[in-house]
């Protein structure tokens, strides 16, 4: 073997080209000049379509390494002067791992959205610096062999661009893997396409050149490296599959992409059979199946790019949605905040003009003659109802904030009712309406519950039915069921409730049509508290009416089990 510097080879190298090839160049030219046109193609186009994006620059740079690697090993096949040959091919010893390193920054531009640290950059530039510096030396190409027509290749400089090659492709494994397993449903599948892509755009490209450099080494000589000729075919097809997703990339489904791609795929293979029949009967047969199957393609993409368009549809809508209920959300909180913050405010003031007015009246401040008097109980009984609104204000934002506190103890319920019956009495009287009390000649078992609370719910519903009776009266019943629970009924022979509003009466500010008729000053929230208050005790709390004008019958229910 020769290892000789020869400046001009092309009676050496030529015939070993042409015998390589069988004495035909087109598979050369046509390896290498189409992949050029076609690689800068895809590079201009994403670049001048991305409008100075970072990921189209990033694709326009891989694009253009191809297609210089593409050029330069064209110049190693091609040209006469060895020089020439040792100068291309120490190039592409640099080219070909930084096509590596840029595949990564692609990924990482296309899956984080944004430019790489300069940390990272120079990390890489330090791993890349030993081949920039070694590329024109006897650590990169040591010999020309004139008798094969290929240069030497140090070890040295071969196995330190395999290390960068592998180091790059374990580094978008990982970070593909990492980012796969943190994004959403949908990014997970462009990252996924993502990743099948760029790994079949650098497999095809280093195996075969791997390939190329390892026949070459084990006895076949310049034959063996015409196998990397194959790999540009790969390389350039999914440089355009790469293509094609940056621009897809914002309304990408891998629905929509499989079927396309089958799509191709079968007309491919349907159009080859050309090249293995001769029969005219045959070729018609072809053509009129390569047809109906074009035919059959288009509608079939059609559709599923229509359903996919439809999905995506949906999909904004329900992005939108979620968005605006966490605005109302957000508002709600913000409301409820605000009406505790003002409730607090409110109370103590409140209070405090409800005892200092009180204590006017009992004449602890000394005589008041009757008209000033008069006035007084009408501010003591308007600072009472605002007193009850606040505690009302107080307790939806408690619920709602989950800080209602409850103080559970075994109570008399019944008791408890006969209590209230006495303070309603007087009330009942002075607006000619009659108030029942109704309990069994057995004791009502002992209840666990807060005593308070559920004094404040039976109040409110006695109150209501008072107020919104105009004629008859008011029965307060207490009873236990044969379902082991014990059934508090306060019913009315007031104005009703028409079926229609039944379902609203327990929800916030909800209030009965002809309600506010007989009393206009009512807010709406205390059946909505009574609500939560008798659920948090593990019971039931509904309402019956039948009808407008027929009277209405407020029902609690606990269960002996949890309440006992």
């Amino acid at each position: 073997m020769s290892n000789n510097l020869i400046t001009n080879s092309i009676d050496i190298c030529l015939p070993l080209v042409m015998d390589s090839f069988s004495g035909n160049l087109g598979l050369l030219y046509y390896s290498h000049i189409p992949v050029i046109a076609i690689s800068l193609f895809f590079g201009f186009f994403i670049l001048i379509r991305g409008k100075g994006e970072l990921l189209s620059k990033v694709f326009f740079l891989m694009a253009l390494l191809l297609s210089l690697w593409s050029i330069l090993d064209l110049f190693t096949w091609l040209s006469w002067d060895t020089r020439v040959q040792m100068f291309a091919w120490s190039i592409t010893t640099l080219v070909e791992p930084l096509l590596f390193v840029v595949s990564l920054y692609f990924i990482y531009v296309f899956i984080k959205k944004k430019d790489a640290a300069l940390k990272y950059k120079f990390l890489v530039l330090t791993i890349l610096l030993p081949l920039i510096v070694f590329m024109a030396t006897r650590f990169n190409l040591y010999a020309f062999n004139s008798s094969e027509c290929y240069s030497l290749e140090s070890n040295y400089g071969l196995n330190y661009k395999y290390f960068v090659e592998i180091i790059s492709l374990f580094a978008i494994a990982l970070f593909s893997i990492v980012s796969f397993k943190k994004a959403d449903k949908y990014f997970r599948e462009q990252i996924l396409i993502l990743l099948i892509g760029i790994a079949l755009f650098l497999f095809s490209f280093f195996s075969v050149v791997f390939l190329g450099g390892y026949l070459a080494e084990v006895g076949w000589g310049m034959s063996g490296y015409k196998f990397e000729l194959y790999g540009l075919f790969g390389a350039v097809t999914f440089m355009g599959f790469l293509a094609y997703l940056i621009v897809k990339h914002k309304a990408f489904n891998i629905k929509l992409l499989g079927t396309q791609a089958l799509v191709v795929a079968m007309n491919i293979i349907i159009a080859a059979q050309y090249f293995f029949v001769e029969s005219n009967m045959n070729i018609i047969l072809i053509g009129v199946t390569l047809i109906l199957a074009l035919g059959f393609g288009y509608v079939l993409v059609k559709s599923v790019k229509q359903e996919v368009e439809r999905k995506e549809q949906l999909q904004v809508m329900a992005d939108k949605l979620s968005a605006a209920n966490d605005q109302l959300r957000k508002l709600d909180n913000a409301k409820t905040e605000f009406i505790s913050i003002a409730s607090h405010q409110l109370r103590t003031p409140l209070t405090s003009i409800k005892g200092f007015v009180s204590l006017i009246i009992e004449g602890s401040y000394g005589e008041i003659n009757d008209k000033a008097k008069d006035a007084l109980e009408k501010v003591y009984a308007s600072s009472e109802r605002l007193v009850h609104l606040v505690e009302d204000l107080l307790n939806v934002s408690r619920i709602e904030s989950g800080r209602m506190q409850f103080t559970f103890e075994k109570s008399d319920i019944g008791e408890l009712m006969k209590e209230l019956y006495e303070n309603f009495i007087l009330v009942a009287k002075s607006k000619d309406l009659y108030l029942d009390f109704k309990l069994p000649d057995e004791k009502l078992p002992m209840v666990s519950m807060d005593p308070a609370k559920m004094r404040e719910v039976i109040s409110n519903f006695t109150d209501n039915a008072l107020k919104y009776t105009e004629k008859g009266g008011v029965v307060m019943k207490g009873e236990k069921t044969e379902n082991n629970t014990i059934k508090i009924t306060i019913s009315d022979t007031g104005i009703g409730v028409p079926a229609d509003e039944m379902p609203y009466l327990f929800k916030k500010f909800s209030r009965g049509k002809d309600t506010g008729r007989l009393h206009a000053t009512g807010t709406g929230l205390g059946l909505y508290v009574a609500k939560n208050i008798i659920e948090a005790h593990h019971g039931k709390v509904w309402i019956e009416s039948d009808g407008a004008g027929k009277g209405s019958r407020f029902i609690i229910e606990l269960p002996i089990e949890q309440a006992a």
